[in-house]
């Protein structure tokens, strides 16, 4: 594919090969006069050649013909006779001065072109970095005419006459050589190169200046080499073009660029680096000691043929004429080195020579065949691609003068020209650079030029079907557009996009959105408004805008900060947790005095079923805000916090986002539930996206990544629920102020059940205005012998499940036939007709009928109403035929506890409980009995710890204070911890098993109404604990009346509400010995010393059989 068409030296070299420019022939006489050596110059052999700037004008044909050049007939002037004779005279005396060795005057490199004329005012570019694209030229016109000041009559020295022809040698044997990549030089085809090397830009201007603008010009062996330098043969390859440096213009990407335009003229080979040669030269004699071909004297022509000659226009060869040259015989010829003048630059210089084709047969059946598929698949590449057309048709029509059929090197050179940058490979045109034997290069230019021909295949049909897309979508859009038009002229509708764009306008007036928000909103409908329903883009920004005006911007609910409306409202919806109602009131408060209660994140933790929940829809209630929550229970893609991104398709914003659009109202009171577990997941860690949202020094400019708009959350009141904070992650805890809601005693459960619970599972029953009656003593007998955990959730369902029960009984008692209770009363009309309907259809119940829609309806039946003379007492007397017998049936697993057991209270996620350590000795006591503790009940690390140091501690506790019960020297004990299903761990038993073993060494039960908590060291020190309230709780369950605790605890139990504390002790530990004195209030000191005295004292009496077995040992 040709590029470079529009180029401006493209046209200069069209344009400039009329005239020649008499300035270059004035230089080149004056470079060479100054260049002239007082030895015998060499005198190459010359050759006329004319470069055309365009060899695919359909004007010059003939370009393709192997015959000599010829030039056309011009007009003749009043002045021709006199410049003919002028001109033969100026012939006749270059030939006697070469004759006679006056050629010493004429230096060898002369400049001209016998290829490509020199024009300076050309202007081209560089397209490819180093190379330009291939501007193909197959002829030009020649150097040397007669127009300009030459031409002119007047004598002129031998010197002076000899110059004004410009010839290419025919030798050069050593060149400046210049690396280029990606493409190499066809012959008879122009190609701009880019030169950044500062020494190789001086060099080509002196050269150019001199007259002597040769290069050599080599492909290297790297695409991405980038130097005009090389320092080794290895970099290139070995075959390159001799090209002729035809013009000179600066690039205007930077001063220290060049662009040349090269006109190669025949193959050369790389022979060697010439990088030690003398500044002087080397002579032929000493390169080579061949003796150099004395070049032939030049042939006279007719002083009429001359004339016509400087006359007529150019008529393109690809044939250069010899121009020969005399010599006396025996004269010694030196060689000159035309690179002297360039050494002085820090430039590769090369010894090259010059390559011919090998012979062939013009007439060879293979040769013709391959040329006329090569003009074949030009012909395609035209019908193909336009850029060809204008090229290859004159080339197509040439094809049946059967010149073409003549020159099938030149056609091969051509076709390798002509191709893309990115269609033939480096490897494949360097091929054909160095392919001398005529039908292989044919053979590779058919292999590239038919790339050509499949990639411009490609192009077309991908031209033509996204044509015939734009096509369709045109027509679509036009017809569209002029139903939209009808539509609107008529008033049916109007337009759908201008419609939603004045919607959405409306909407953004009514809302106060900050500045950031409204420049985005802005920017996203000035969008939309530019977008085709069709576009995938259009509904995304739809949806964007459709969220963006949703969110209540600046809309705020008035809140009611009433101290007395916020206790109505609590009392109501709970019974009891008078330290979280308080709270609740400071927070209230607070929000009265500052006009807001913006900034605060609440999180209540409690045993489950004691109203986390609840209370937080009752704050909602209380300060008349918007409620709405949602659980992150298992949550673990941080996409449900912060939203999705618009790229994803089904993106949404945020939870947070969406409550506001649900409550539309920027100050809601957002629940956030089951704080304490949270997941992890591949998706994220939603645990570190809430450290954001909830932060009250961030969450004023919270980043949904859907909007991606700062949303102001600061108004917003977080409330968050949890069973424990163990599970919380320590940052997320410390920026929620912690309320700790703890188990309800009896009194409040009651409480609870009469107020709450009762009425509403006698209405879910449907027993509202029926006369059932749940007594107290029935409510009581539930409480201690069923539902004994903390909270009340357990409690509700067993009342639910007493009411079921009733309904059931009161339903079976009044029967359904005849009755108020039938089923025909129950049924609505519509109900009638949809239940006759299923009676017909026979489809299986898994299956769906087809007739589905007539049996059903949206109301089929009706409660009933029973009658009145219906009374249900339940008391405790008969609960038990409601919910079955009692799930416990004491208040505590002992009674009177033996020796060995104490009561110890422990904390679970379900409130608090009794936990009983039970400590028995293995086998009796004996003399050499030995000592060993053994451990069960599903105890876990730190227990386990604890059994060890309260072990410890009892044996230092009976050697101070009983000497002489050495009852841990030799007993074998076993302790135990009931309930070994359930896992058990915390250090808060440390003092009940030291003194369930201190009681078995002693032999002294302790008060079955003692409880105790607290951590143990092993110097007898107690420890704080937590879950005193729960604890609480659950020995006032148990019956206990005094409850033992760390002293460090004794705010914790000034704290406790009274009602939890009623009819309990309490009494804190700094020490054991405090606890000790509790426990074992009268123990009487020797007695303890002598108890197990006598049963140490004796020996094991062993039998005759077992001596005699243990001395055979």
């Amino acid at each position: 594919m040709l590029y470079g068409q529009s180029l401006p030296w493209r046209i200069a070299i069209r344009t400039s090969s009329r005239n020649v420019s008499n300035s270059t022939r004035s230089i080149s006489s004056i470079s060479c006069t100054n260049r002239l050596h007082a030895t015998t110059l060499f005198t190459p052999r010359i050759r006329h050649f004319s470069p055309r700037a365009s060899p695919l004008a359909p004007a010059y044909i003939s370009q393709f013909s192997t015959s000599p050049a010829r030039r056309k007939d011009a007009p003749k002037d009043k002045d021709e006779p006199e410049e003919v004779v002028e001109e033969a005279k100026e012939k006749e005396e270059v030939t006697e001065s070469a004759a006679s060795g006056e050629s010493a005057a004429v230096e060898a490199k002369s400049k001209g072109s016998d290829s490509a004329p020199a024009n300076e005012g050309s202007a081209g570019s560089s397209t490819d970095g180093k190379e330009s694209a291939a501007a193909s030229g197959t002829g030009g016109e020649s150097g040397g005419g007669g127009g300009g000041e030459d031409g002119k009559k007047g004598k002129k020295t031998a010197t002076g006459k000899a110059l004004q022809k410009s010839t290419v040698p025919d030798i050069y044997p050593r060149v400046m050589l210049l690396p280029v990549s990606k493409r190499p030089l066809f012959p008879g085809f122009y190609k701009g190169v880019t030169v950044r090397d500062p020494n190789v830009i001086a060099a080509i201007q002196d050269m150019h200046a001199r007259g002597q603008p040769y290069l050599g010009v080599f492909m290297t062996k790297d695409e991405k080499y980038e130097a005009d330098t090389i320092t080794s043969l290895d970099q290139v390859h070995e075959i390159g073009t001799f090209a002729q440096v035809t013009s000179i213009f600066p690039v205007d990407k930077g001063p220290g660029q060049l662009t040349i335009i090269l006109y190669p003229h025949r193959r050369i080979k790389l022979s060697a680096l010439d990088g030690q040669s003398p500044v002087g030269g080397v002579t032929i004699a000493e390169a080579a000691p061949v003796e150099p071909e004395l070049p032939e004297p030049i042939p006279q022509k007719p002083a009429k043929e001359e004339a016509k000659e400087k006359k007529g226009d150019v008529v393109a060869s690809f044939e250069e004429s010899a121009v020969k040259g005399t010599s006396k015989p025996g004269t010694s010829v030196a060689t000159f080195d035309p690179t002297s003048m360039i050494r002085k630059y820090a430039v590769t210089i090369a010894d090259v020579e010059n390559l011919s084709d090998e012979p062939f047969d013009p007439k060879s059946p293979v040769i013709r065949a391959i040329t006329n598929e090569i003009i074949n698949v030009f012909k395609e590449v035209a019908n193909v691609n336009t850029l060809f057309r204008d090229q290859i048709s004159s080339f197509a029509v040439s094809n049946s003068a059967g010149n073409i059929m003549e020159e099938p090197a030149k056609l091969a050179d051509f076709a390798a020209a002509v191709t893309a940058v990115n269609t033939g490979e480096t490897t494949d045109l360097q091929e054909i650079i160095s392919a001398l034997n005529i039908e292989d290069r044919l053979q590779k230019a058919l292999m590239v030029i038919k790339k050509e021909l499949m990639n411009a295949q490609l192009q077309s049909k991908i031209s033509k079907d996204v044509e015939r897309n734009i096509q369709k979508r045109q027509r679509e859009y036009y017809l569209t557009e002029q139903i939209r038009g009808l539509r609107r002229e008529l008033g049916i509708e109007s337009d759908g996009k201008d419609k939603m764009v004045e919607k959405f306008k409306e909407k953004a007036l009514k809302l106060a959105m900050p500045e950031a928000v409204k420049k985005v909103f802005d920017e996203e409908l000035n969008k939309l408004a530019h977008l085709e329903p069709a576009a995938s883009e259009f509904n995304v920004t739809r949806n964007y805008l459709d969220w963006l005006t949703q969110i209540p911007w600046g809309q705020r609910s008035a809140e009611n900060f009433g101290i007395h409306n916020a206790m109505t409202v609590l009392d109501e919806d709970h019974h009891g947790l008078k330290d979280v109602k308080d709270r609740i009131l400071e927070f209230i408060a607070v929000g009265k005095l500052r006009g807001t209660v913006e900034g605060k994140i609440l999180c209540f933790v409690g045993p489950p079923g004691v109203g986390k929940t609840s209370i937080g829809k009752s704050i909602a209630r209380a300060l008349n805000r918007q409620y709405y929550r949602f659980s992150v229970g298992g949550l673990a893609d941080v996409a449900e916090i912060k939203g999705h991104r618009r790229t994803y398709v089904g993106a949404l914003p945020g939870r947070i986002i969406q409550a506001l659009k649900k409550c539309q109202t920027e100050n809601p009171l957002i629940l956030i539930d089951e704080i304490d577990k949270l997941g992890r997941g591949h998706q994220g860690d939603p645990a570190s996206a809430l450290l954001e949202l909830l932060d009250p020094e961030q969450n004023n400019s919270f980043l949904d990544q859907y909007l991606d708009v700062p949303v102001d959350l600061s108004k917003v009141l977080f409330v968050c629920t949890a069973n424990m904070t163990d599970t919380i992650p320590r940052p997320l805890l410390d920026r929620m102020e912690t309320i700790e809601l703890s188990g309800y005693v009896a009194d409040e459960k009651m409480a609870i059940a009469e107020r709450y619970l009762g009425p509403a599972a006698k209405e879910l029953a449907g027993l509202k205005d029926v006369d059932v009656n749940l007594n107290k003593e029935a409510i009581e007998e539930l409480i201690k012998s069923y539902c004994r955990e903390s909270g009340v959730r357990n409690l509700k369902k067993q009342i639910e499940k007493v009411y079921r029960k009733a309904a059931l009984k009161i339903v079976q008692d009044i029967g359904e036939v005849d009755t108020p209770l039938s089923e025909e009363k129950a049924l609505t009309e519509e109900g009638k007709v949809a239940m006759e309907e299923s009676k017909k259809d026979g489809t299986d119940v898994k299956e769906t009928p087809e007739n589905i829609a007539a049996e059903t309806t949206e109301i089929p039946r009706l409660g009933l109403d029973v009658p009145d003379t219906v009374h249900v007492s339940i008391d405790r007397s008969n609960l038990k035929d409601y919910v079955g017998p009692p799930v416990f049936t004491a208040d505590r697993l002992y009674e009177i506890t033996p020796p060995g057991v104490a009561m110890g209270l422990a904390w679970t996620q379900m409130g608090g409980a009794a936990l009983y350590v039970e400590s028995i000795l293995e086998s009796a006591l004996m003399y050499d009995s030995r000592p060993s503790l053994n451990t069960t009940g599903n105890l876990r690390a730190v227990m386990k710890e604890s059994t060890t140091i309260a072990y410890s501690f009892a044996k230092s506790v009976m050697v101070k204070k009983f000497p002489q019960n050495q009852f841990f020297d030799k007993a074998r004990v076993h302790l135990h911890c009931p309930e070994g299903a359930v896992p058990k761990d915390g250090p808060s038993a440390g003092i009940t098993m030291a003194s369930s073993l201190l009681s078995l060494a002693l032999d002294k039960p302790l008060d079955p109404t003692i409880a105790m908590t607290g951590e143990l060291t092993v110097t007898g020190k107690v420890l704080r604990i937590g879950g005193l309230r729960e604890k609480t709780v659950a020995a006032r369950r148990a019956g206990s009346k005094m409850i033992i605790f760390p002293e460090d605890n004794m705010s914790d139990w000034l704290e406790l509400p009274e009602n939890i504390k009623e009819g309990i002790e309490g009494k804190p530990a700094k020490w054991y010995s405090d606890v000790f004195d509790l426990v074992f209030p009268n123990l009487d000191a020797d007695q303890a010393n002598n108890r197990w005295k006598d049963d140490l004292s004796k020996k094991k009496k062993k039998k005759k059989s077992e001596k005699e077995e243990e001395d055979d040992d």
